[in-house]
């Protein structure tokens, strides 16, 4: 490992952000909204969602880029960096913010009551159009958010 190896992996996690965002907006609200819906309803049961099909095929993406290289190869690094979006993705975003564990932490950093508000509005939407944040590490200010659902709300 060196440093090249781990600019690189940060630089892709950061790249996610804008992959996720494009993948979210134009497949899981378009074609892929039947398993994207279920993540938009009302939860009945404790458990896997349809929608958690979605982490199965990126992590079954990923893992032939690290078969196919070794740590001291970049595109090991590149797996690490999506890799480890994936596991900021799950503890941000299933754990604390859907609460798929019985977690009582609420966190008071002002960015992450952002990230959490801003989700949030993108739920208020039940429907695979009209919705807003689609990415999930960054978060637009939450105003410009309300304001965007209330001219979307307007006939």
């Amino acid at each position: 490992m060196n440093v090249f190896h781990v600019i690189l992996a940060l630089v892709t996690l950061l790249a996610m952000e804008l992959a996720v965002t494009f993948i979210h907006r134009y497949v899981m609200h378009g074609f892929g909204w039947g398993w994207h819906r279920s993540h938009h309803e009302a939860r009945k049961t404790p458990g896997w969602e349809r929608n958690d099909l979605y982490a199965l095929v990126f992590t079954a993406a990923t893992i032939p880029l690290f078969a196919l290289s070794s740590p001291s190869e970049p595109l090991w690094w590149i797996a690490s960096g999506v890799t480890g979006y994936g596991l900021l993705y799950a503890l941000l975003h299933d754990v604390l913010i859907h609460r798929r564990l019985p977690l009582k932490w609420k966190p008071s950093h002002p960015y992450m009551q952002r990230l959490m508000s801003a989700h949030y509005l993108h739920h208020a939407v039940k429907t695979r159009e009209g919705a807003v944040s689609y990415g999930f590490l960054y978060a637009p200010p939450v105003e410009a958010l309300r304001a965007q659902l209330r001219r979307r709300k307007k006939p």
